[in-house]
């Protein structure tokens, strides 16, 4: 899991200690907070009670730990560095990235960006990305891919990509997928060519409003989440970006249902979305339980050995899921995928259910079940921003609704034992994203 510790900015914030690259001996190292099983929650909201900031969650037992981090004025989206020794919290109030050490649980800076930004990526080297799709440079578009030297401090460079949105990162840190999500082509960046002669990067038409992508595990297919008439283009499909012709280019691709968040496991791609502005009827899938709810989402299961789809346009094996934006997306150890979205229909209310429906953002999906066409709906509310899963345990952490829910993965529901009475982990607040720092 993952934690994050404490400055000299008094915030009440949980522990957890440090299991990475060089220090995955919990005998050699522990950080100031004691912990080896550390969660970093980002804490957006200043209260008369509690201040914005990264607080330390112990992840063998759901506890907070004492003390945090201090990390600007609204910090929400994180990303972490391949060692686990940094992570980067977007403040959206500021917009700067405020950079802290996972070894000594304190803060080492502050980058400034040009504008806000949903998606962020940590490469092996010293240097972070961030996609402002508000970025001004002379001569160009608005957007950019802002690269920050974390290392040294500052900006390092700014590559204008037009309304750049979302990066996806190569597993070998050498690429970058930057994403528009007004446009049908991807844009790819090299970061080992910035401040070289050779141009740094290279725009591959041929898709449908593209907006994510996976990459294969030997980096040289990745298959690109077109979203279709959900984005003003025409159909959402799995599409291949080739990576062994020069140029790259758009290859094969399968229709889907919807498609703007996905995860790849073995060779079975499980692909979320809507399709369409509003997604279809949830009274027309087959395998939908009643709802108030009147428009669902949809989970594909994209065989790749094959590129087909059998859930395609087929009601009677569509796995319905709630609506909104999909975008969060994540595996458990024993099978569970868990799929969040934003701007979801909202049933019921999960502080007053009254025995009727409760409905929000969170879907959970059993991978584990042959022939399974049903997804859980959990009863609560509110936009899904975060997902962190375990190796160690059957849990699943799920930022929902600015709460810290605690999933039992064996059973898709909250979780109840001596350490947390309610499935939640008692924060004062907002909590916006989670990131586990240690190998847990």
């Amino acid at each position: 899991m993952k934690r994050v510790a404490l400055v000299s900015v008094v915030l009440v914030l949980a522990s957890m200690s440090f299991l990475s690259c060089g220090y995955s001996n919990s005998s050699y190292y522990k950080p100031p907070s004691g912990l080896t099983t550390r969660v970093l929650a980002s804490q957006s909201v200043a209260s008369p009670t509690a201040l914005p900031g990264l607080l330390i969650v112990n992840g063998a037992n759901d506890t907070l730990g004492r003390g945090g981090i201090s990390a600007g004025s609204s910090p929400g989206l994180m990303a972490i560095s391949p060692d686990r020794k940094t992570v980067l919290s977007f403040d959206s109030v500021s917009n700067s990235v405020e950079v802290v050490n996972d070894t000594t649980e304190t803060a080492a800076g502050s980058l400034q960006l040009p504008g806000p930004t949903t998606s962020m990526a940590v490469l092996a080297t010293s240097f972070a990305y961030a996609a402002v799709p508000g970025a001004i440079l002379n001569g160009s578009a608005p957007g950019a891919v802002v690269v920050m030297n974390v290392g040294a401090g500052g900006i390092a460079a700014t590559i204008g990509v037009p309304n750049a949105q979302t990066l996806v990162a190569s597993l070998d840190g050498t690429q970058l997928l930057v994403f528009s999500g007004d446009s049908d082509s991807v844009t790819i960046f090299y970061p080992l060519l910035v401040n070289t002669s050779v141009p740094v990067t290279v725009t591959v038409p041929g898709f449908d409003r593209p907006v994510s992508g996976i990459f294969s595990a030997d980096g040289s297919t990745a298959y690109i989440l077109n979203c279709g008439a959900q984005c003003a283009g025409t159909q959402a499909s799995v599409q291949i970006l080739d990576f062994t012709t020069s140029p790259p280019s758009a290859g094969a691709l399968v229709p889907v249902n919807g498609a703007t968040v996905g995860f790849l496991a073995g060779s079975t791609l499980y692909v979320a979305g809507k399709g369409t502005p509003t997604g279809p009827l949830c009274a027309s899938i087959t395998n939908s339980a009643p709802t108030q709810a009147q428009y669902c989402g949809t989970l594909d299961l994209v065989d790749l050995t094959t590129l087909q789809d059998p859930y395609f346009n087929n009601p009677a094996a569509e796995i319905a899921i709630t609506d909104g934006y999909h975008d969060r997306i994540d595996m458990s150890s024993d099978g569970q995928l868990f799929i969040g979205s934003y701007g979801c229909t909202t049933v019921g209310n999960v502080n007053n259910p009254q025995g009727a429906e409760v409905r929000g953002c969170l879907s959970i999906f059993d991978t584990t079940t042959p022939g399974n066409s049903a997804a859980v709906i959990p009863p609560d509310n509110g936009d899904v921003t975060g997902f962190q899963s375990f190796t160690s345990r059957h849990a699943e952490y799920v930022a929902e609704g600015g709460n810290l829910r605690v999933y039992d993965t064996t059973k898709d529901i909250l979780l109840v034992d001596s350490f947390i009475s309610t499935g939640t982990v008692t924060i004062t607040g907002k909590v916006i994203d989670v990131k586990a720092v240690d190998f847990f």
